[in-house]
């Protein structure tokens, strides 16, 4: 099989840097193309793969430089806070808003209220390192008095539940689809308009089976990877993980997938 011209340089350029610490500069794409004699167009769109990959970075007016490491794990009942911290990272986040907002569409079904039910919303500019994540929004199934100034003590909104308001989530299921950034969340993550996200849906339940959040979160997809660990019960007739994968017939095309 025919190799692009492209890939043959992509492939080349990931041997180059396999070796170089994060933050080192890579050669200018005129001088890669000399490197690999192509031109510049073939090394721009094999450098456009590594960075949507998220093993190179650019940025305006200073070059192309090697990216960190994707470190960033969701586990089930674990919070964002808990998840950066087992990794060496430091979790941070920016509170761009908390409001008293009426339910309406899918929020009703995830928090079981009825339409129009004041429900809490949360959102948050998640950061590893003071780099911008994640936009993350939360919402909760009643108004919690006194959220705001809470959650600016404790940072993370999960130990903020538990101990302040005696919530805590038992049980979590979460729903991982692709989205490409829209203008606004380009603009909040620092990214160009439309990098790959990874788009993650929680619902989260406490031990009585009650909602006690829904929140949607747009990752970079860059920066973020996703790793689900399971037990698998072989004694059961069929063995299986905690993966459930819905398949989008041509039928179902324009549908969301749940």
């Amino acid at each position: 099989m025919k190799v692009p011209k492209y890939y043959q340089v992509k492939s080349e350029l990931l041997a180059m840097i396999a070796d170089l610490a994060p933050g080192s500069a890579v050669p200018t794409e005129r001088e890669l193309a000399s490197r690999f004699g192509t031109s510049r167009t073939t090394v721009r769109q094999a450098i456009a793969e590594l960075v949507i990959e998220g093993r190179l970075v650019r940025t305006q007016g200073s070059g192309t430089f090697v990216a960190q490491p994707k470190l960033m794990r969701v586990r089930p009942l674990t919070s964002f806070s808990q998840d950066l911290t087992s990794e060496g990272w430091r979790p941070g986040s920016v509170l761009l808003g908390i409001a008293e907002v009426p339910a309406e569409g899918e929020a009703c079904e995830h928090l079981r209220v009825a339409p129009g039910a004041a429900i809490h919303r949360v959102e948050r500019l998640r950061t590893a390192f003071d780099e911008p994540i994640a936009h993350e929004v939360a919402l909760l199934p009643r108004v919690l008095p006194g959220l705001q100034r809470r959650l600016a003590e404790h940072g993370s909104l999960y130990r903020t539940l538990h101990e302040d308001y005696g919530q805590q989530v038992v049980t979590a299921e979460d729903t991982v689809e692709t989205a490409m950034a829209d203008p606004v969340t380009a603009d909040l993550l620092g990214v160009e308009t439309g990098l790959p996200l990874l788009l993650v849906h929680r619902t989260g339940w406490d031990a009585e089976g009650e909602p006690v959040e829904w929140t949607t979160s747009k990752f970079r997809g860059d920066r973020f990877r996703f790793v689900s660990r399971q037990r698998l019960d072989w004694s059961a007739p069929d063995a299986g993980g905690g993966f459930h994968l819905d398949a989008v017939g041509p039928e179902d095309a324009a549908g969301p997938v749940r």
